[in-house]
């Protein structure tokens, strides 16, 4: 089995969750070539990264048109800085 390991300080996500067919609201589904880039994905390995805030498995928010998309094993998957990396997503309890 192969797998992608980042070096310096690049951050691999999992852009691949984003394959459900989009619609509008009257029912006409748009193309994949006229949806918006996602801005959020799943980190799937970190760089050599010293205190990173991040682990693998969160998702993460990154600038909009930042990164390279590359497909690797059939996924499609973003390689991106991490300084271009802008928050973590948690959950929280509701107030």
């Amino acid at each position: 089995m192969k797998e992608l390991q980042p070096l310096s300080e690049n951050v691999i996500l999992d852009l691949s969750d984003d394959k459900a067919e989009q619609r509008t609201a009257s029912g006409l589904i748009i193309p994949d070539t006229a949806k918006e880039k996602p801005q959020t994905a799943k980190v799937l390995a970190i760089g050599n990264i010293e205190n990173p805030a991040i682990a693998a498995g969160d998702v993460v928010l990154f600038k909009k048109y930042s990164g390279t998309e590359v497909e690797f094993e059939g996924k499609k998957l973003l390689v991106i800085p991490y300084a271009d990396l802008l928050a973590k997503v948690v959950e929280t309890d509701e107030i």
